[in-house]
């Protein structure tokens, strides 16, 4: 333990403030890359040849990779060291970077953003155990405030930085970005962390688990983004993967409830504090991700928006988080964390009702001022969420508490893409039935006839109007829907019995 107490000491302060810097720039890049490529997708897809539906699979085949990844950190960093590990994932995340930007097809973009994702998973919890353990206790609270900062700045600059790169460049470059950013980050951490490496030991890899929850997830996954095509279950093939995706995850339980070393270890799930509080996490997560995906594809595919105002538009959201952190921060430890998250869940349900009501003749501010309220509810989720979480559980679990909280944030959010742009694409088609059902066309083709359109170009502005009117309201049926999920997880959070005060946070990825 002697060189573990004076580890603090083998920075120097100039050292230790570049390194906090260093390990917060690489946050930011990998949650970036959650949402940079949502409002690129319409240029990807045009680009590639593929359908907008399609290209959500860049967005989830990134999202799902995540997740997968995640479990393994804590096994990664015991066995290899953690700095080694950090260094080798912001290598390939920048190979895998330059792949996706090189891509020519979308099973090329799509097998490369899978490895961007199993390469960038593990970085976010290892970049906020390296800050922790090169922090003294006294600066730490200050170093991970930075970190929280990229977290949540991330998701804001994405979609902005991913419009201005496809309008202004071309969508390659929102992959190719990374590449400095990366190199900077190796060599820094290769300068500045080598000191701080953690010690290494064998520990043994629950090999069967692993291969099971790779093997249900994507079964679950392909089944998501496949059923939008073929039908749902009209079609065999979404039935096998169903099946198989069931089959998959009832074999994982079992074996991961029975295992001595579990690659996910399910008994946290005992706890009724943790199971209500990660439940009310995924719900709230996959809501809220619901508007960042629909939002932009809506504002490009009819309402004539660019890449970047559609982003502007999306990261109101969190300019505002950034501006009430400190406030949800300093107010940690003086009010009962079930409070905080059920208000400001409930705040986040009130804006996706507002939401609800938009019409295909909305402005740019009327958009904006939701979307801009709504972020000053985040914080006051997302970091109190994690006491209740984690002082749910005994001191010993927490850290496979965090992993398995973080796994299911980022499954909720692959599912919750899936689902969305299902049932917008679905509610689009019903409600352009339902128009077209109680049309009178009488007096608009008479008004057009008059100013000399042909019947074929009368006909074509008429259903595309149609066209307009119903994606609209199929978006505002998306929030509505949204908005009663939250409110579910509102309530769900009083469930969990208060936490206790002494949550040690240095697990929580």
């Amino acid at each position: 333990m002697s060189g573990e107490d004076n580890i603090f000491d083998r920075l120097t302060p100039r050292q230790r403030t570049l390194a906090g810097l260093v390990l917060a720039l690489s946050n930011f890049m990998v949650v970036l890359d959650l949402t940079i490529a949502n409002v690129s997708v319409p240029h990807i897809a045009g680009n590639l040849g593929i359908t907008p539906d399609q290209g959500t699979w860049i967005i989830t085949s990134y999202a799902v990779a995540e997740a997968i990844c995640v479990p393994l950190t804590g096994w990664l960093a015991q066995r290899f060291g953690v700095v080694k590990m950090f260094i080798w994932a912001m290598i390939c995340f920048g190979l895998f970077s330059m792949l996706c930007g090189l891509s020519m097809s979308l099973g090329m973009i799509v097998a490369c953003r899978i490895g961007q994702g199993l390469c960038g998973g593990p970085i976010m919890p290892m970049s906020q155990t390296l800050m922790l353990r090169i922090f003294p206790p006294d600066r730490r609270a200050r170093a991970m405030g930075l970190w929280a900062m990229t977290t949540l700045l991330g998701p804001a600059m994405g979609p902005i930085i991913g419009g201005y790169i496809s309008d202004n460049w071309s969508w390659h470059w929102i992959f190719f970005i990374n590449l400095p950013i990366a190199a900077l980050c190796v060599f820094a951490a290769m300068a500045l962390l080598r000191p701080v490496e953690t010690e290494t030991a064998r520990v043994p890899i629950d090999k069967v688990g692993l291969a099971l929850l790779v093997f249900w997830i994507g079964c679950l996954q392909v089944m998501l983004d496949l059923g939008r095509d073929h039908d749902w279950f009209a079609d065999p093939l979404i039935v096998i993967l169903a099946i198989l995706a069931l089959i998959g995850f009832l074999a994982f339980i079992i074996w991961e409830l029975t295992e001595v070393h579990p690659i996910v270890d399910l008994r946290v799930f005992r706890h009724i504090g943790f199971t209500t509080g990660v439940l009310s996490l995924a719900l709230c997560f996959g809501a809220y991700f619901s508007g960042i995906v629909v939002i932009p594809q809506w504002l490009q595919t009819s309402m004539g928006y660019t890449a970047t105002w559609a982003g502007i538009v999306t990261a109101f959201t969190a300019m505002a988080a950034l501006m009430s952190a400190p406030v949800a921060a300093r107010m940690m430890g003086r009010v009962d964390p079930r409070f905080m998250i059920s208000g400001a869940v409930l705040w986040l349900g009130l804006m996706t009702l507002w939401r609800a009501h938009w019409t295909s003749s909305i402005d740019f501010w009327s958009m904006a001022a939701p979307q801009f309220i709504q972020g000053f509810a985040m914080p006051f989720f997302l970091i109190p969420l994690t006491t209740l979480t984690l002082g749910s559980v005994r001191p010993e679990e927490t850290a496979s508490a965090a992993g398995l909280q973080n796994f299911l944030r980022t499954m909720a959010i692959a599912i919750a893409t899936s689902l969305v742009l299902t049932g917008w694409g679905d509610g689009q088609r019903v409600s352009r039935n339902e128009l077209a059902g109680v049309l009178q066309p009488a007096d608009t083709q008479s008004a057009l006839a008059n100013i000399g359109l042909s019947t074929d170009q009368i006909r074509q502005i008429i259903s595309n109007i149609v066209d307009q009117e119903a994606l609209a309201i199929a978006v505002d049926h998306i929030f509505f829907i949204s908005a009663m999920i939250l409110f579910v997880a509102a309530a769900m959070v009083w469930l969990a019995p208060q936490p206790r005060a002494d949550v040690d946070m240095s697990a929580a990825h």
